[in-house]
């Protein structure tokens, strides 16, 4: 023992060293919390603003104005929510207009060409390559238009009523000479916004312009004057946004269809045999072993196992400081010292009873360290003479 009971330091876990111990958890925790918060405003926010272009949308994004004007003008506008739906709405009134918006190019070049082929007019907003080689082979991608107002150009009865609309969105060109197309809304070096095929009684119309149909900028310009025109030649007008439910990947054959038939019994048959080998293979079950409870240890073995893990750590210090704490209540108790008592106190009354030097008892209490088994068992049987000295002196034979 190296330091007095009364100045030692105390091994209870504080507050600040539990919360260093802890530091690492408590980050990452917080981390996490705030990377779900941020996820969750996130995919609210996205929530909030719906699906673009969708004609049930009152979002700033959505174009449920359009659609409501549509209405009121007397177009039978149907919102279809897959391509069966959309496919019958066509097929059930022949004759009709078609909006088309694919963002996630969900449609192959099959499905794209039978319902454009199902419409007298398509209008497809901002198509892809894949989009354009299925219904618009004639017309290829240009890039994004940077004018933010594109005046009329052309002989289309909607873009000369729109007279100027707002330029944001995508850029088209014709490929190929001999190709016989309206081009309409251009922005310079063979750059249009809205380009027109004719196919017989059919049309299709290629528009690039985006804010004409959103919400916060359809009334802006000739916008609305646009879209109405181009959407609203038909009496009726089938809103089409496919989804990945469209997609071919969703027609596919499940896992479940492409499995052999003769997995599932396979399967069935090591679950089987899994459970007989645990049952084979585990701990046999047996009667219960009673145990009479508390179990009494004998403090000779719990001295004898501590003392062996002592030795086998080489931790004679330790031993020692043991040995030391019992001499010193011992003694204190023998000399008639409180509980309180330092160990000075105990050191002052052991001398005064033994007669002994007090500077030899604060080695012998505090201050010696063995450096050898031999040296702690030395100083162990010092310990044991002193509680015998004190004994004789206090209670003389």
């Amino acid at each position: 023992m190296t330091a007095t009971p009364s100045t030692a330091t105390s091994t209870t876990p504080t507050i600040r060293r539990a919360t260093r111990r802890s530091l690492f958890w408590i980050l990452a925790a917080t981390f996490l919390v705030l990377v779900a918060i941020i996820g969750i405003a996130l995919t609210g926010s996205a929530l909030s603003r719906g699906t673009e272009f969708s004609a049930t949308n009152p979002g700033p994004i959505g174009s449920m104005a359009v659609a409501e004007v549509l209405r009121q003008q007397g177009v039978d506008v149907r919102v279809a929510g897959s391509f069966g739906s959309a496919k019958s709405a066509l097929v059930a009134r022949p004759g009709s207009t078609l909006f088309l918006y694919d963002s996630g190019d969900f449609l192959d070049d099959t499905r794209l060409t039978e319902i454009a082929g199902l419409a007298r007019d398509v209008v497809v907003l901002t198509p892809g390559f894949a989009q354009l080689r299925a219904v618009a082979p004639q017309v290829a991608q240009a890039g994004t238009v940077k004018r933010k107002v594109l005046r009329s150009d052309c002989a289309l009865a909607a873009v000369a009523k729109a007279e100027s609309v707002t330029g944001a969105g995508r850029g088209y060109r014709v490929t190929g000479t001999g190709t016989v197309a309206t081009r309409c809304l251009g922005s310079g070096s063979r750059v249009f916004s809205l380009i027109r095929l004719e196919r017989g009684a059919h049309t299709i119309t290629v528009l690039g312009t985006t804010d004409a149909l959103r919400n916060e900028h359809v009334a802006e310009r000739g916008n609305a004057a646009l879209v109405l025109n181009l959407l609203g030649a038909n009496p009726r007008l089938v809103w089409y946004l496919p989804t990945i439910d469209d997609s071919a990947a969703a027609d596919a054959p499940s896992i479940a269809e492409l499995t052999p038939v003769w997995v599932s019994s396979v399967m069935a048959l090591l679950v089987i045999v899994a459970i007989a080998a645990a049952f084979w293979r585990g701990r046999r079950m047996g009667p219960l072993v009673i145990e009479n409870l508390p179990v009494t240890v004998r403090a000779s073995e719990t001295m004898e196992g501590r003392a062996r893990l002592y030795q086998r750590g080489g931790a004679r210090l330790r031993a020692l400081d043991s040995l030391r704490v019992g001499t010193i209540a011992r003694v204190a108790a023998q000399c008639g010292l409180p509980r309180l008592a330092t160990v000075d106190d105990v050191i002052a009354a052991a001398s005064a009873v033994t007669g002994s030097d007090p500077r030899q008892l604060r080695s012998l209490l505090l201050d010696d360290t063995p450096r050898t088994d031999r040296e702690l068992v030395r100083l162990s049987d010092r310990l044991l003479e002193l509680e015998r000295s004190v004994a004789r002196s206090i209670r003389p034979a």
